[in-house]
């Protein structure tokens, strides 16, 4: 399905609301996918892997959270994941973190707010990776030869730290807790602490400061990681 502007998928079980966010998002140039329940809208991303996603969190028999957790498991982890619910407690808003989600707006929302956040998901996803390379400000990363350069100047990383520093740039500015981490780096290996995320950032830091000063990998105090360069 082509767009110029890109695929959204909206999963939303409200028939009232599922037109508000259709019209809005084709009136934006968008093409929309539209699923009613969380096993059509699974059933929607595999398909015809979206380039976003608009999840309502109450959705029957499926929740959104567990919708967002099955696309952020998926091979195409890239696609950009926004929440909608009712709930706007800080444990349910760290809850649709912790499941992989890259934004959440609580209902009753503005659409002009719900606009502008799609546009930047949308945004952040498609200026990020360019064929087999992934950047961030001055940092970039050629897939293919499996090299990371910062300013233009080559830095000899480790294979962890390049898995690592590779999901973060996959989703900048989004904070991934340590548990996340953990789970996307070593899937099969129960046995990894999460002090083993802390070692694996200090390296990525050091790799990182051997060309530039700025720091990059900011401590969420008292949850994870992010990539981000402070703008």
């Amino acid at each position: 399905m082509a767009s110029t502007k890109g695929l959204v998928l909206v999963v939303e079980d409200e028939p009232s609301q599922m037109e508000l966010l259709s019209f809005n998002l084709k009136a934006e140039g968008y093409d929309v996918l539209r699923a009613t329940s969380g096993e059509e809208g699974i059933l929607l991303f595999q398909e015809n892997e979206p380039d976003l996603a608009l999840l309502d969190w109450m959705l029957p028999e499926m929740s959104g959270l567990e919708v967002c957790r099955q696309i952020k498991r998926s091979k195409d982890k890239s696609c950009h994941v926004i929440m909608l619910t009712a709930r706007g407690e800080e444990d349910d808003k760290v809850r649709g973190l912790d499941m992989g989600s890259d934004d959440y707006i609580v209902k009753p929302y503005s659409v002009k707010e719900l606009m502008a956040r799609v546009r930047a998901g949308m945004r952040g996803r498609s200026q990020n990776q360019i064929g087999d390379t992934l950047a961030f400000g001055p940092i970039t990363m050629d897939l293919s030869r499996h090299t990371v350069s910062v300013d233009d100047q080559s830095v000899a990383i480790g294979p962890m730290e390049f898995k690592l520093l590779q999901l973060l740039l996959n989703a900048p500015k989004r904070v991934f807790s340590r548990e996340q981490l953990l789970e996307r780096l070593w899937p099969e290996n129960l046995d990894v602490e999460t002090r083993t995320v802390d070692v694996h950032v200090g390296r990525l830091r050091k790799v990182l400061k051997t060309a530039t000063d700025q720091e990059f990998i900011k401590t969420i105090r008292g949850f994870g990681y992010a990539l981000d360069d402070g703008k």
